[in-house]
């Protein structure tokens, strides 16, 4: 049994951002005892999975489904979430793959010149 603040550093995050995740239903608030609330490895575990799914880009709506659906083992749904966020991440990797190409050419043609304008500030409208 640990603290709110025992919890919040086992999960890499601040004290703050717990109460948040309870106040969204994210995670429960445990009773007081004498004042201070004691939180398991259970609220660890979810505080973890929370976090982790974030960083696989989930929104905390999607968390919170995704939550729901554990408890019911609704592996159909789970399934089709994690391929919308595939899809989503695949979108944006697409993305960045196209900035950082038009960058290294940008890049390139900058290298290439020393008259003129330097076709970085140009593309990008100048300062």
């Amino acid at each position: 049994m640990t603290t709110i603040g025992g919890l919040a550093a086992a999960g890499g995050v601040g004290v703050e951002t717990v109460r948040y995740y309870q106040r969204r239903g994210l995670m429960e608030t445990p009773p007081s005892d004498g004042g201070v609330r004691r939180y398991g490895v259970e609220a660890v575990r979810r505080l973890r999975f929370i976090r982790q799914a974030q960083a696989a880009g989930f929104t905390l709506g999607e968390i919170a489904e995704l939550i729901a659906l554990d408890a019911s083992d609704d592996r159909a749904r789970a399934r089709a979430l994690a391929r919308k966020r595939i899809a989503a991440l695949d979108a944006r990797i697409a993305e960045m793959t196209a900035a950082r190409a038009a960058l290294a050419r940008l890049a390139e043609a900058c290298a290439a010149t020393s008259e003129g304008r330097c076709p970085i500030f140009a593309a990008f409208g100048g300062v």
